[in-house]
């Protein structure tokens, strides 16, 4: 039996976060090195991704990067191909890249839809096969998807008044999508010894969100506020690590109580 501190630790794993240098993923990243992991963060601009990685080693955290563009299926196998190469494994797989694109139901296109979703739907699918490879030959990881509370529940779309805000309808498809996804996968790989768990978080507050929005947006909120970047990191640990060994095909809202009620 491990001390109960020593299940959070993640050295020497090997984690991989796709769309890790964006708002959640960059916190995702830094918890997973800060907990012991070497992390490679991977999305379509690379530049932004090594300079994050940059930032990070100079901390002392085992960060690297990667180009990956999970609308092309090479570029995922070339991702693996260049990670088992160079790390020999992967025992944490993080699914957060996402494809943004197109309006509500009024005015999202054909086009817009079937673009995003070649990414938030095609390249989901892609990515859970091909970058599992290494986990079902290892027998052994853990692979956690980043939905959303709107893939929980339907949008309020009083908090967006007064303001250019919006949901995009694509958007509910793909996260509510990958929520049940989630569970078919934890079935699936189970005997690989592959745990698969989703978190959806709620909004993060970020610079220059109108007003009104925000006053909106937290009055529906239980605890009063969206979340922060310490709100991800302990989840996404859990769910990484030993820790939650005995758990899988869950779902768990990181939303402030948005979706309790």
């Amino acid at each position: 039996m491990s001390p109960a501190l020593d299940l959070f630790r993640l050295d020497g794993k090997v984690a991989l976060v796709t769309g890790g240098a964006g708002i959640y993923g960059s916190h995702i990243v830094r918890a997973l090195a800060e907990a012991g992991a070497t992390v490679v963060v991977a999305s379509r601009d690379v530049t932004k991704c090594q300079a994050f990685a940059d930032e990070l080693r100079r901390e002392d955290l085992a960060v690297d990067a990667q180009r990956c563009d999970l609308a092309a299926e090479n570029d995922i196998r070339e991702l693996r191909d260049w990670l088992t190469g160079r790390y020999g494994k992967l025992d944490v797989l993080i699914n957060n890249a996402v494809a943004r694109g197109g309006g509500d139901l009024h005015h999202v296109t054909a086009e817009q839809w079937e673009s995003v979703m070649k990414v938030n739907s095609t390249g989901l699918m892609l990515a859970c096969r091909i970058l599992s490879e290494p986990m079902q030959a290892q027998r052994s990881g853990s692979i956690v998807n980043i939905s959303s509370i709107y893939g929980m529940v339907g949008p309020d779309f009083s908090i967006y008044e007064g303001t250019s805000m919006m949901n995009p309808a694509d958007y509910a498809f793909a996260k509510g999508g990958m929520i049940n996804f989630t569970r078919y996968l934890a079935s699936f790989l189970a005997p690989f010894n592959i745990r698969v768990n989703c978190l959806s978080p709620g909004g993060f507050e970020t610079e220059g969100m109108p007003e009104s929005f925000l006053r909106n947006y937290k009055r529906k909120t239980l605890l009063r506020r969206m979340a922060e970047a310490d709100d991800i990191k302990g989840p996404v640990i859990f769910l990484a690590s030993e820790a939650s060994r005995y758990i899988t095909g869950q779902n768990i809202a990181v939303d402030g109580g948005w979706t309790a009620t």
